[in-house]
Parts: structure tokens; sequence; C-alpha cells
């Protein structure tokens, strides 16, 4: 196998992204092709489609070894599930499945066919090893169990207007939803210790305290 394209967002690194695809439907990616892919007939008729899946690699796992159990920070890093029971990177092969809401589909002077998606949980720069559709009438199942990845009530979100005025409405966006659902580790709850994450130009900090996430502030990152 070989990527295909690579994905690119306003998410540098792995801290920050939201926990699952769709949880952040704001957040806008585009995926530029690799080369040897941009023939404009490999898209024909993609437009008919409102969503798409995404295989994709953990870039970030590197060669670590694959563990039968891992803890997953839904459980507060303390307890052991099977892998194959999670969607933890720490697997045999480094495979990640993301579905996405197809947004544009656009011809770009330099980069041929370029993909705007919204809704991602990747990391900008992700390889991404094909794209297929995503079809309601297949995928879709309805009141299917969700073991014990029950989603939690989302926190109320801060952000000073100072600091709101530094991204676009669609970044600012993406940025409250995100923060709603607490990007910390499920295993670190301290109202005192101050959080960030690189998100576009910024590295972002901010505080959880009493179900309110409060961003304090906003440090523009060397260039």
């Amino acid at each position: 196998m070989q990527p295909i394209a690579h994905i690119y967002n306003d998410f540098p690194t792995k801290f920050g992204l939201p926990r699952q695809s769709g949880m952040s439907a704001h957040l806008l990616s585009r995926i530029v092709m690799e080369p040897a892919f941009r023939d404009p007939e490999a898209f024909r008729g993609i437009e008919a489609f409102d969503h798409l899946w995404l295989l994709w690699l953990f870039a970030p796992m590197g060669k670590r070894r694959w563990s039968p159990t891992v803890r997953p920070p839904k459980l507060g890093g303390n307890k052991r599930m099977g892998v194959f029971a999670t969607r933890s990177p720490n697997r045999p092969n480094p495979i990640g499945l993301t579905r996405v809401k197809l947004v544009a589909v656009e011809q770009d002077a330099a980069d041929g066919v370029v993909l705007t998606v919204a809704g991602a949980d990747m990391m900008s720069g992700t390889a991404i090893l094909d794209i297929k559709p995503y079809l309601p009438y297949a995928d879709s199942v309805p009141g299917a169990a969700a073991g014990f990845s029950v989603q939690a009530e989302p926190l109320q979100v801060n952000i000073p207007a100072h600091i709101a005025a530094l991204f676009d409405d669609k970044q600012l966006q993406a940025l409250r939803e995100v923060l709603a659902y607490d990007p910390r580790p499920g295993y670190q709850d301290d109202p005192q210790r101050t959080y960030g994450f690189a998100y576009g130009k910024y590295d972002v900090r901010f505080r959880v305290t009493d179900g309110t996430v409060t961003v304090t502030e906003a440090v523009l990152q060397n260039s």
C-alpha cells in the first residue's frame, strides 16, 4: 500500500484533536492528492455523496510494538481493555477509519483535485490510504450498542472576546466544539492546571473548572 493523499487542517499535533470523527462538525480540512492520483476521472461522481470514509495511517505511531490490551482514556486510563475493543492507535496495523462530510470538490492549479471535508479527527499532514463513499443505508446502524464508550455531556465553553477575535467564524466554531468535549486525557482533572494545544497559528491554553472550559490565552506560535 502507498499513501494516495495527505490531509491538512489547524491541528499540527495530536493533543486537542476531536476524540472521534464528526464531533467537530465545523473543523475544515483539505485533502491534497499525491501526483499519481490527481486524475479528475478518479473523482467522477463523488459530489453526489454527502459523506466519505477515509482510511489513514497513525503516522506518529512509528514502529511501536502493539499490545493486546490498552488503557482507554474514556475509562480514566486505569482499566485495561482488549485492543480490538478500542480505537487505540497502538494496533498491529496502525490504520485509522474516519467519516467526514464532503464540503467541496475543487480543481487547484498546483494540487489538482482538492477535497474540502468537515469533521475529521486527524492531525495535519496525516497520510490517507483510501477514500470511499459513505452509504447511509449500509453504514448506519441506529441504536447500536456503544459498549463502554458512552459520550459524556458537553462542557460549557468560555472564550473571552479578545481571544475569539483571533479566529475566523469556522475556526472559532470548531474550537468551541473541541473544547466542549474536553480534550484532556480522561484521567486528568486538575482545576488548577492550565492545558494547551496548537491550533492554527496559536497555542490555545485553557482550564476546566466545575463543568466549564475557560480559554485563558492564545499565544502566537513561533514562525
